[in-house]
């Protein structure tokens, strides 16, 4: 019966996954559960409450009772607003500042696993480990750059956890991933012909990766966990589309595409501790392999180069650290903060669309056990970035210089229900 629970549950998961906006370090999306967020994701791949550990760390399954279920839905609400200083965008000057690029997006997850034996765990995880979404008013100056970019995921996850002993458990999983991404633009600024011609390109590709784990109790009141995620290697494929005035250029550039992405492997290392009956507090320290996207380049069916994006990303680090008290019998109250590193090394690589910076997580939340076996989680963050700058020049390929200052911030709000049975 629960696997049949968890199926119907993945078909309007998978739909719910369409709609993402990314604020965790370049694309990526913690917000995998809601119960980790009042803490700012500190202990991670530690805690092990709930059966989202099987995206943190599948070892933590070994921790949960013999079956259980948690679903959840994050909302993400961005803001980009861009201020000019002095770009050199030919026929788009002064057309607009393209207004809020940000939105509000929702990252849904459910989880199920289940005890074969006392050592023996196995369950699947369906989330949307990478999302990105910004979207221009119209007239924006920086349209030949970007008008509009999508990047959607969705990844199923089944896992296996076995308890080595009292001290060790170890865990493992597969992933099969989807990503399917839309970029739009404006064609050519510094040609009249062609500056109101819109290009469209969509691409999608499936592929596989995988996740391990290990989780170590190291004391009665002490526990530590690590795991890795791998990078996934994707050959995209779909098509460009230009829709202008001129038909000699809509069909000279129109056309089928693909493209090679690998995105990033990440490394966490958690740790928490009960310090009292009342206090815990919980750790974070993770690694992410930005640099697997030094550039994309988009490829025409023909085997020329169609466009470049020149993200030129770093590797990254997050920190967080967090607490949690207990109320009362059904009550925890749960705080975190986190310092979390873009992949963009600067001004001139920042692209508009990604206008990313490093950005600090203020968080709250609050854990409510009505009944023996259920749970539900609520929390939200603040995320403060300092203004990033922009002087991203690609002239030479007639989409001009945008040279300015955003203002960015967001917010995270989460909710997740939880029931071992």
């Amino acid at each position: 019966m629960a696997r049949i629970t968890f199926m119907k549950l993945v078909p309007p998961l998978c739909i719910g996954l369409g709609s993402s906006a990314a604020f965790a370090a370049g694309f990526q999306l913690l917000e995998q559960n809601a119960s980790g967020l009042g803490n700012a994701y500190a202990g991670s791949a530690a805690v092990a409450e709930n059966a989202s550990t099987i995206f943190y760390n599948p070892a933590g399954m070994t921790q949960l009772r013999a079956h259980e279920f948690s679903a959840g839905l994050a909302a993400i609400g961005t803001s980009f607003k861009f201020s000019d200083r002095g770009s050199s965008v030919g026929l788009l000057a002064g057309t607009g500042n393209g207004g809020d690029a940000g939105g509000w997006g929702v990252v849904p997850d459910g989880y199920l696993s289940w005890a074969l034996n006392n050592d023996l765990y196995v369950g699947v995880g369906v989330g949307a480990p990478y999302g990105l979404k910004t979207e221009y008013g119209s007239p924006w100056l920086g349209a030949a750059q970007s008008t509009r970019f999508d990047v959607r995921t969705y990844n199923i996850n089944p896992s296996v956890a076995l308890r080595v002993n009292d001290t060790v458990s170890l865990g493992f999983g597969l992933d099969w991933q989807r990503l399917m991404a839309e970029y739009l633009r404006l064609v050519a600024v510094n040609n009249p012909t062609n500056v109101t011609s819109p290009l469209k390109l969509n691409m999608d590709a499936n592929a596989w990766g995988w996740n391990v784990g290990a989780l170590f109790n190291v004391t009665p009141t002490a526990r530590v966990g690590v795991s890795y995620r791998s990078a996934i290697s994707y050959d995209l494929k779909g098509n460009i589309e230009v829709s202008g005035p001129s038909a000699a250029t809509n069909a000279a550039l129109s056309g089928g595409a693909n493209a090679s992405l690998k995105v990033p492997d990440v490394f966490i290392l958690s740790a928490t501790q009960q310090v009292s009956d009342k206090w815990q507090m919980l750790g974070d320290l993770s690694w992410t392999g930005w640099s697997s996207i030094p550039k994309l380049d988009v490829l025409r069916a023909s085997g020329t180069l169609a466009q470049t994006l020149d993200t030129d990303f770093r590797d990254t680090w997050r920190l967080a650290v967090g607490a949690s008290y207990q109320y009362n019998e059904a009550i925890k109250l749960k705080f975190g903060i986190a310092y979390d590193q873009t992949p963009v090394k600067n001004e001139t690589t920042r692209l508009v669309s990604l206008p990313d910076n490093d950005r600090t997580w203020l968080s709250f939340g609050s854990q409510w056990v009505p009944t023996r076996g259920s749970m539900v989680d609520l929390g939200i963050t603040y995320l403060y970035m300092s203004d990033p700058s922009i002087d991203n020049n690609q002239a030479a390929q007639g989409r001009g210089r945008v040279t300015g200052n955003y203002s960015n911030s967001a917010w995270i709000l989460g909710a997740q229900y939880s029931h071992a049975f």
